[in-house]
């Protein structure tokens, strides 16, 4: 994927490291996962990266949230963090090597957990950037067919917009409510901003913890997004947490296999591409007049 030249800044007032072209990630297809925190981001995250390894691919996924909890139902345990392990060799990269931070999930996925600086203090996107660099320097990049990165909740900073430098596509994660609309609305407009220096483009939302999903497809046709895929308040995909373990692993079900049939489909269809949505997002005021009941 290569880096569009930066010839202006990504937004009003923007305050971002821009990517060094030595650092793009190379061959493989990189998304994006965004959407409003505790939405379910990690759990679809997971889900599709076993559904791609199921299809064959050779899988990386990327959490970036300090909580590291992103893989452990790929791993079963929460992993320690690139910035854990930099720590411990006093942040000297060259004595790191890849078992100490990349471990193996289910069906052969590689899960990394970036993590980030302590509350208050740093930037995520310095973390994202070391780990890419991390990954790059131990060639654990060459022979991955498809990178995951599931970033933290909403979209508030250049820092946690890191990834989209990376992506080719960003997908929103969102359910058929309010508050999730409005952050979805406010990410896109992001991936719009990263979109005018990057290759990045918006893929679509997906459905998420929601029975219907009137609200989303009609902010959708307002906007110009596509909708990939719908998981419904489906029990099993809430045990599966609690169990440590991806759908894929829970006992067979209607519902069960109607999930796992979702994400084989949804990973297929990111992997045979297809063109961006012309995504354009509302300001602020007028979604919020453009969601809920009159």
């Amino acid at each position: 994927m290569a880096v569009i030249e930066r010839t202006r800044p990504d937004g009003e007032g923007s305050l971002q490291v821009a990517l060094d072209p030595r650092d793009r990630i190379g061959n493989a297809k990189v998304f994006a996962v965004y959407g409003k925190g505790g939405i379910g981001k990690s759990t679809t995250s997971s889900n599709l990266s076993a559904a791609f390894s199921l299809l064959g691919k050779r899988v990386l996924q990327i959490g970036c949230d300090p909580k590291h909890d992103s893989t452990f139902t790929l791993t079963k345990k929460l992993m320690p963090t690139v910035i854990d392990v930099l720590e411990t060799v006093d942040f000297h990269h060259e004595e790191l090597r890849p078992e100490d931070y990349m471990f193996e999930g289910f069906n052969g996925v590689m899960c990394v957990e970036a993590g980030g600086p302590p509350a208050g203090t740093g930037c995520g996107g310095y973390v994202v950037g070391q780990t890419v660099k991390l990954l790059k320097q131990h060639h654990l990049l060459e022979e991955t067919d498809v990178v995951i990165f599931d970033v933290l909740g909403d979209v508030v900073c250049g820092g946690f917009a890191a990834p989209l430098q990376h992506a080719e596509r960003a997908v929103v994660v969102a359910a058929n409510d309010f508050d999730s609309i409005f952050a979805a609305n406010r990410i896109i407009t992001a991936i719009n901003a990263k979109a005018k220096n990057y290759e990045v483009r918006v893929a679509g939302v997906i459905a998420n913890r929601s029975r219907e999903t009137d609200e989303i497809d009609r902010f959708s046709e307002a906007t110009g997004l596509k909708r990939l895929a719908h998981f419904g308040d489906v029990d099993a995909i809430r045990r599966s947490r609690l169990k440590k373990c991806t759908i894929f692993e829970m006992e067979d079900a209607p519902d069960v296999e109607i999930a796992r049939n979702e994400y084989k489909r949804l990973a297929a269809e990111l992997w045979v591409g297809g063109p961006p949505c012309d995504a354009r997002p509302m300001k602020d005021r007028e979604i919020f007049e453009f969601l809920g009941f009159e």
